[in-house]
């Protein structure tokens, strides 16, 4: 496990407080609530979407904050703060650690990942490069970023068949990098978040599982659902 000074706890939950625009939960005043919450029961950063949401985060909650921007730009795939622009808002807004997109893929504005990264270290900005594979989290460190997380890992065209959580991605990345490696992705279970800190992880993030409750609902629904069928289909017999 490397040992690199982290700006959140060591093997802390952070809990990833986001809503997109057409979720029920949208809006800073209700993201605001679930960082009061996690923070309550001991997490030990937070993860937010937009600056307005990591703003009003900031003036509540005394916890490092890892701040992004998800844009979707027409002709590209980035979606985590896919410009330098962006990252300097998300940072000017307060955010702790900007996380962006850490693969190799092009940008809207046109800068490689290496100029990106440059110019956020020269400005001061500590960065979490997200990734989905070894070799794009073995590029980022060698760019300088202070953290990198698998948060892409299962949702980039290469990866789309791999099994969440990527653990055997994780241990690679702690066993090979001296920066900080951060789980994330696909942690829907406690036993998972602890296994991830076993596999060498500095810190989890976890999102849905907590911070969703249309996507919790649904996964009871359609248990409820098919445990309904096949009921009916034994008193059928």
């Amino acid at each position: 496990m490397n040992s690199n000074r982290s700006i959140i706890p060591w093997q802390g939950l952070v809990v990833s407080c986001q809503a997109l625009e057409d979720e029920p939960l949208h809006g800073s005043a209700h993201m605001v609530a679930m960082a009061r919450a996690a923070q309550s029961v001991g997490a030990t950063g937070i993860r937010a979407n937009s600056e307005a949401d990591i703003r009003a985060i900031k003036a509540e909650v005394k916890l490092p904050l890892i701040g992004l921007r998800k844009r979707t730009v027409p002709g590209f795939s980035v979606f985590i703060t896919p410009t330098l622009e962006d990252a300097l808002s998300v940072h000017a807004a307060g955010a702790d650690i900007v996380a962006i997109d850490g693969t190799g893929r092009p940008r809207p504005d046109g800068r490689t990942l290496e100029e990106t990264v440059a110019a956020l270290k020269s400005a001061g900005v500590p960065v979490m490069a997200d990734i989905a594979t070894f070799d794009e989290g073995v590029r980022a460190a060698q760019l300088g970023v202070d953290y990198v997380s698998t948060t892409l890992s299962g949702y980039t065209e290469d990866t789309a068949d791999i099994v969440l959580p990527n653990m055997e991605l994780l241990a690679r990345l702690t066993a090979e990098l001296q920066v900080p490696v951060v789980a994330e992705g696909g942690i829907h279970q406690p036993e998972q978040a602890a296994e991830a800190l076993r596999r060498g992880a500095a810190f989890v993030v976890v999102g849905s599982a907590i911070t969703r409750p249309q996507w919790i609902a649904a996964r009871y629904a359609e248990a409820m659902r098919l445990a309904a069928a096949g009921m009916r289909e034994g008193r059928a017999e």
